[in-house]
């Protein structure tokens, strides 16, 4: 696919933190309840920290009780891309960046309550958060 935020890996690493470089350009994932954002109550958007593009409005977050920011859907269809992902042993819905095609996280289909069902896993290493003015 291509993106609109193109940019070499070495470009990437010298921009990102050694941390943010392993989550959104190698597909780490952060420990769970570790993550700055996971507690964010406030209102506000949640963008690619790599490039900035939003992905997450505040009114779509919930508490999974999984250790990571959790949200129902994205703040546009076309604002993620998900892809299939078989590692680790089993089949998961990979959640990216539809600018830069930074990893995010996962979505599962056990988001129980939500208006979609989906829950949006997300690393909060991969997002900025900036509140309402």
């Amino acid at each position: 696919m291509g993106y609109n935020v193109s940019k070499s890996e070495d470009q990437w690493r010298d921009e990102l933190g050694a941390d943010q470089f392993a989550v959104l350009r190698e597909a780490a994932t952060e420990r769970p309840w570790t993550g700055e954002l996971l507690d964010e109550e406030r209102a506000g958007i949640y963008a690619c920290a790599a490039c900035n593009a939003e992905l997450f409005k505040s009114g779509t977050k919930f508490d999974s009780g999984c250790g990571w920011p959790s949200f129902y859907e994205s703040v546009r269809p076309d604002a993620v891309e998900l892809i299939e992902d078989n590692t680790l042993g089993m089949v998961r819905t990979e959640v990216r960046c539809a600018s830069c095609g930074s990893h995010l996280g996962h979505v599962f289909p056990d988001g129980f309550g939500t208006p979609t069902g989906d829950r949006y896993c997300m690393n909060s290493i991969a997002l900025d958060f900036t509140p309402e003015a």
